[in-house]
């Protein structure tokens, strides 16, 4: 069994049919990339898997368990965390504010200290800056926060929504870097990203979606030397 599996999936926004049906498994250790243009339901999947949408039909299974009509802070306590499209960082708390809030869904505070060790590991800019207020860091260290603070809950599923969005190119080389990092340390990653390129040399297995359905689907390297994807999403003629 997979550990996080997608059926017949139909989510709507009022009349919109956003997810027409899709079907996609991600298997404990993965590093799962969903590719596709705007407006094609990449977000809208993560949205549906958080609890944050609820599918009009289908399922969404983890670990064996039905989350259709699970609250969306009790997915996080099972164990899938997110990093929202935009950041969202709070503005207005400090870096170490931020990820405390990370761990709201946690009372052990020795684990906690050991999760934001790790999170100053993986991300040392954030160390130096913990006691900066959030809204005045740059977006690169923006982005590594609300990593940061989706790790504070210790997920066995990370989600990432487009993580290298108005990122320079060597930012954007250090933050997929440090997710291949985070993988490494046994969190299995679910991973939408508009940089078709750097996510499939990331990425194990992918998905494009194409108007709420699922067009393509194989290994990174299979997608990868795809002439369909390579016109579509690698600007490649």
């Amino acid at each position: 069994m997979a550990m996080l599996s997608i059926r017949d999936l139909h989510v709507y926004y009022g009349q919109v049919h956003a997810l027409k049906g899709i079907d996609l498994e991600v298997e404990q250790g993965e590093i799962v990339t969903l590719l596709g243009a705007n407006g094609a339901g990449k977000s809208t999947t993560l949205r549906t898997i958080s609890g944050l949408l609820r599918p009009r039909q289908g399922e969404v299974r983890f670990e064996g368990n039905l989350l259709n009509s699970v609250p969306a802070h009790r997915i996080v306590y099972m164990g899938i965390s997110q990093a929202p499209e935009g950041r969202r960082v709070f503005s207005t708390l400090t870096v170490q504010e931020n990820l405390n809030m990370g761990a709201y869904s946690r009372t052990d505070k020795a684990g906690i200290e050991e999760s934001r060790a790790r999170v100053f590991g993986l991300f040392p800019r954030l160390k130096e800056r913990r006691h900066q207020i959030a809204g005045t860091l740059s977006g690169g260290e923006q982005q590594m926060l609300a990593i940061g603070r989706a790790l504070m809950s210790q997920p066995k599923v990370l989600m990432l929504d487009e993580p290298s969005l108005g990122l320079a190119p060597l930012l954007v080389r250090a933050i997929f870097d440090t997710i291949r990092e985070i993988n490494r340390q046994g969190v299995t990653i679910l991973l939408v990203e508009q940089n078709a390129h750097a996510a499939l040399r990331l990425a194990h297995r992918a998905y494009v979606l194409e108007t709420g359905r699922v067009a393509l689907s194989g290994s990174a390297g299979e997608l990868l030397q795809s002439e369909r994807v390579r016109k579509a999403y690698l600007g490649e003629a």
